[in-house]
């Protein structure tokens, strides 16, 4: 077994600041910031939420005995009662290669999900596994619980028991591509050569979805790969996912007043509502299209909103697209400095249980299901001849440079502290000569 030598939560915080880890997907939250004593339940996210995602349910099946001592580490350094492995029943290697190695730790479970969008979403995955709501705008924490994915559960065990800093990800590169895989890249390189990985694109003038066909967005081939880059897929132009994606709002308003039925299945089948939280898509597209501010609880409750996508992209039989208005209208509402009202959530619906979107219904609404093959994972991480390390790869502060250009730094070296406030450090992906420092990247050249 990989058992880690037990740490104080203080030193595990310390460790994991310094060592850049941050969650690797979503938002990138700092890591040592979730260790927290309250958490009494502890939970693991193999959900794979995004269709075609496959990195977690690989990574986890191959190094299952190290991220499960990691995953202990954290049990005990919090003081959980419990540590929950969320993972779909679909992901039989990975369950087998868990089942042969959580035996030796008595507080951590398997939670198995059904195959359904969005099982990964963190409130969803809470009340799956635990029975716990969080209160709408709330954190995980005040309901006692504490989520991290697989890979930062990894690169916690690489930074405790390897001394490895975070210098490398994961990427699922998968669509129109000849070899689809997922690949260990550094930091920085960019989304073109990732996918190069894969043979080439297999359409031209390909478009690079950044993140994953529901939440993820339209992003160039130069841009770099961060701590949070889970997946790249690669769509022809004329794809559907492209043409929503490339819509004006002011069309989709227009669209939406001419077409919005309120029928509501959007709110019916919204995940966030069915758990008591007080978002109703079908209202909001009412007010937004009709300009009717009567009831600014409409607007301002669209705060509550995930982002899942399900409702533009499975529950609208218009092809209507709420989440991006709404999208619109939260950042619109967080530029003028309005925050989430304080409110309480009803219960959780009875009628949830059958209002679940299976994932293969899904990815054939989208069409991607004939995107849904093998992507062998190559753990090894590739060369890369030059590096584009942003400051700003997770939420909250910046890191600060600690280099300066014409330094020469070797692979794995901190070029970037943590800074004040909620901010993890930057690490170099490369042996190479630091190039440029600016204020919101460091480029070094192998």
């Amino acid at each position: 077994m990989s058992r880690i030598k037990q740490v104080s939560l203080e030193e595990l915080s310390a460790t994991l600041r310094r060592s850049g880890v941050a969650g690797a997907g979503g938002a990138g939250f700092p890591t040592y910031a979730k260790l927290d004593r309250r958490a009494d339940v502890i939970l693991m996210n193999c959900a794979e939420c995004e269709p075609l995602l496959k990195l977690h349910r690989q990574l986890l099946e191959y190094h299952a005995g190290e991220i499960v001592a990691a995953f202990h580490l954290l049990a005990e350094a919090v003081g959980a009662r419990e540590a929950v492995i969320g993972i779909k029943k679909a992901y039989q290697k990975t369950i087998a290669a868990l089942e042969g190695c959580i035996g030796e730790y008595p507080k951590i479970r398997l939670g198995l999900l059904e195959e359904v969008y969005p099982a990964g979403d963190e409130l969803v995955l809470i009340y799956e596994l635990t029975g716990k709501t969080v209160p709408p705008g709330g954190l995980p924490i005040e309901s006692g619980v504490a989520v991290f994915n697989v890979e930062t559960v990894y690169n916690i065990y690489r930074a405790v028991a390897q001394d490895i800093p975070v210098q490398d990800k994961l990427v699922s590169v998968v669509g129109e591509v000849e070899h689809p895989l997922t690949a260990r890249v550094p930091l920085g390189c960019t989304i073109e050569e990732t996918v190069r990985l894969t043979g080439k694109a297999t359409v031209e003038e390909p478009v690079y979805f950044v993140g994953g066909p529901m939440m993820g967005f339209e992003g160039d081939g130069s841009l770099p790969v961060t701590k949070t880059t889970n997946a790249i897929l690669v769509l022809p132009p004329n794809h559907l996912l492209v043409q929503r994606k490339r819509r004006k709002s002011s069309m989709d308003l227009k669209r939406a007043a001419a077409a919005c039925c309120q029928c509501s299945m959007c709110t019916d089948l919204c995940p966030r509502h069915l758990l008591g939280h007080p978002i109703e898509p079908h209202k909001f597209m009412r007010a937004a299209t009709c300009k009717d501010t009567q009831d600014t609880d409409i607007f301002l409750n669209a705060m509550f909103c995930s982002s899942c996508g399900l409702c533009e992209n499975f529950s609208c039989m218009q092809g209507l697209s709420p989440r991006s208005l709404i999208a619109d209208y939260k950042a619109g509402l967080r530029a003028h400095g309005v925050k989430p009202p304080q409110t309480q959530a009803a219960p959780v619906a009875e009628e949830r249980e059958c209002r679940k979107a299976p994932m293969k219904r899904l990815m054939a609404r989208l069409d991607l299901t004939k995107y849904d093959k093998p992507a062998p994972l190559q753990d090894a991480a590739v060369e890369c001849r030059k590096v584009k390390l942003l400051l700003s790869q997770h939420i909250g502060v910046p890191a600060v440079p600690a280099v300066k250009a014409g330094e020469w730094v070797e692979k794995g070296q901190l070029v970037a502290e943590p800074g004040e406030g909620l901010s993890v450090a930057v690490h170099a992906s490369i042996s190479g000569m630091v190039t440029e420092v600016g204020q919101k990247y460091i480029t070094i050249q192998a």
